[in-house]
């Protein structure tokens, strides 16, 4: 039988690795400027560029997002030229948060008005884990390939529930996950199912429901045993450094979090941020680092690492990769 023709373009890092997932990787002809795995795809070519500085502050990366959107103008811009050279076939956005990935009125604009062949344009909108899973799946029926690869994923999510469901109540930690620190934001949408498979208790998301804003008053209020630091689009020795400014800040000793040195950086960017197959990866971290005694993944240095007001221990960043781990009834 003849393997079909296609040249797939992702315009969303977790996309990629959704179509890596499924054996298709060699068919990426393009990607977006935010697509770094699996490793190898950084060769292929790119066709987006954000209209802001992503080194700049926390605070002044806001600004200028919030300024975009009221003006009605894009975040991102699309290299349509470069499109219509690679005659993608496929196209694979996303529809689930206007400020991470090129819109898609303005990826169906591009395909019209510079496509000259028959393009599919697959939007993805995931806003829990479930809906992870099932993008694996559709994105297997539309390429026509195997999605078993779904099911093993969700077997590693039933193997940590099995686990963390026998956790007491008692011994839940209340968690505060941290999405953006200038302004204060709680990590939503798939965070808080991560939070409760990992065997805690979220205390400022909903699942399937975007990132809230919060005052920090309310976070001292609340007064969370554990605080997961995992801003998005920040690697993990970033993630620290943001974290150890807003640490120093007013309010935080007194916090139950800060007393007990149960104050943790991750590797948002990688993992909790992007809707995609290193999620399950995401619940490991989780896992781990509120129930060290049950859940043994070692993601420790490469996925998250622990905090305090004073220094952040970062480790040597690198790609990540899977590492299903133990874990312990």
């Amino acid at each position: 039988m003849t393997t079909p023709v296609r040249r797939i373009v992702t315009l969303i890092p977790s996309a990629t690795e959704i179509v890596d997932l499924l054996g298709l990787t060699d068919q990426i002809v393009g990607r977006s400027h935010e697509c770094d795995q699996p490793s190898g795809i950084e060769s292929r070519p790119v066709l987006t560029r954000p209209r802001l500085d992503p080194l700049a502050p926390s605070a002044e990366i806001h600004r200028t997002v919030e300024g975009l959107l009221r003006d009605a103008l894009a975040v991102y811009d699309l290299d349509s030229a470069l499109l219509a050279e690679l005659e993608p076939t496929h196209i694979v956005t996303q529809t689930q948060c206007e400020v991470c990935a090129v819109g898609l009125s303005d990826v169906e604009a591009a395909a019209a008005a510079h496509l000259r062949q028959p393009t599919e344009i697959i939007v993805l909108a995931p806003m829990k884990l479930g809906d992870m899973l099932e993008d694996i799946r559709d994105l297997g029926r539309v390429f026509g390939v195997d999605s078993s690869p779904a099911d093993a994923l969700a077997d590693r999510l039933n193997d940590i529930r099995a686990v963390s469901s026998k956790i007491p109540d008692g011994e839940k930690p209340r968690v505060a996950c941290v999405e953006w620190c200038d302004p204060l934001m709680a990590a939503g949408n798939w965070v808080p199912e991560i939070v409760e498979l990992a065997g805690g208790i979220d205390l400022f998301g909903t699942a399937g429901v975007h990132a809230p804003l919060i005052d920090a008053s309310d976070l001292f209020a609340a007064d969370p045993d554990v605080v997961v630091f995992m801003p998005c689009g920040f690697g993990l020795e970033r993630t620290a450094a943001e974290a150890e400014r807003l640490l120093a800040t007013p309010g935080w000793n007194e916090t139950k979090a800060m007393r007990a040195g149960a104050l943790y950086a991750t590797d948002g960017d990688h993992y909790f941020n992007r809707p995609g197959p290193h999620l399950v990866e995401s619940v490991e971290i989780l896992a781990e680092l509120l129930h060290p005694d049950r859940f043994h993944f070692a993601h420790e240095g490469t996925g998250w690492s622990h905090l305090d007001a004073e220094t952040a221990h970062t480790g040597a960043r690198r790609p990540p990769e899977s590492n299903q781990g133990d874990v312990t009834p």
